[in-house]
Parts: C-alpha cells; sequence; structure tokens
C-alpha cells in the first residue's frame, strides 16, 4: 500500500538533485521546521569556521514533545528526496537533538537547552543567512 505525499508550497518543482546543494537542502530544512512551527531559527554559514558542516539550523522547540516531532518530520520530508541523516543524537535526552546530514547540521532545542549551550555565541563569528523568504511571519 502507497501512502500519498502531501507536498508544501515550498517543495514546488524541488528535486532530489536541487537538494545535493548543501544551502538549498539547509533552505529546504528551515522551511520544514517553520511549516511546523518551530521557534527562532536560525540558518548559520559554518564552513569557514569549522570542517564538520557547511550549514548549522538552529531551532527552539516549544516542548520535548514538539522537538521530537520537528526532528521526525525533518526526516520524513527529507528521505522523500532520498537524503536521510547520517546520525542523529539526543533523542533521548529531550535538550538537544542533533540531525547530521553531512554538509547540513540541524540543532533542535528546548529553550532552556538553547540557553545553556549558547551556540549562537560559540560561532558568533559565521554569517547568519537571511531566511525570511523561507519562514511565515509570528
Amino acid at each position: 500500500m502507497e501512502t500519498e505525499t502531501t507536498k508544501l508550497p515550498f517543495e514546488e518543482g524541488l528535486t532530489n538533485e536541487a537538494l545535493k546543494d548543501p544551502e538549498k537542502l539547509a533552505g529546504f530544512i528551515v522551511a520544514i521546521l517553520d511549516s511546523k512551527k518551530g521557534r527562532e531559527i536560525k540558518l548559520l554559514h559554518v564552513e569557514k569556521q569549522t570542517v564538520i558542516a557547511d550549514y548549522f539550523v538552529i531551532c527552539t522547540a516549544t516542548s520535548r514533545t514538539q522537538m521530537r516531532a520537528l526532528a521526525d518530520e525533518v526526516a520524513w520530508k527529507t528521505s522523500q528526496y532520498g537524503i536521510t541523516p547520517l546520525h542523529t543524537e539526543g533523542a533521548d535526552t529531550g535538550v538537544w537533538v542533533l540531525e547530521d546530514y553531512g554538509p547540513v547540521i540541524v540543532h533542535l532545542f528546548t529553550p532552556d537547552g538553547r540557553d545553556f549551550y549558547k551556540l549562537e555565541k560559540l560561532y558568533q563569528d559565521t554569517t547568519e543567512r537571511d531566511i525570511s523568504a523561507l519562514v511565515t511571519e509570528d
């Protein structure tokens, strides 16, 4: 039995090939998180500061339940394009979930976790990308 996949507006014309571009993949993940009500989403271009990734997507969830739902939605939506996380960390802790997509690493935090780890401060010398076209107004 096949399940029908509902595409969101930001997926119009999106292809597996396009998502091989790290910036497009990061933008797609930002849009997914926004569509599921992720908060304080930031996209940092960290390529010059670290060898582990080109982009960090950082997002706050309002609860542990929402954090798991956000992580699951990103994994599910990207899998529809043949992209799966190389590694997932922290799903059991409920404070910080990390999904590693190679050139893009997704960091999902509870408000307390984000305040404690201060990832933006650690990478304050990075370039924050403008994501206003990818997110909705609150």
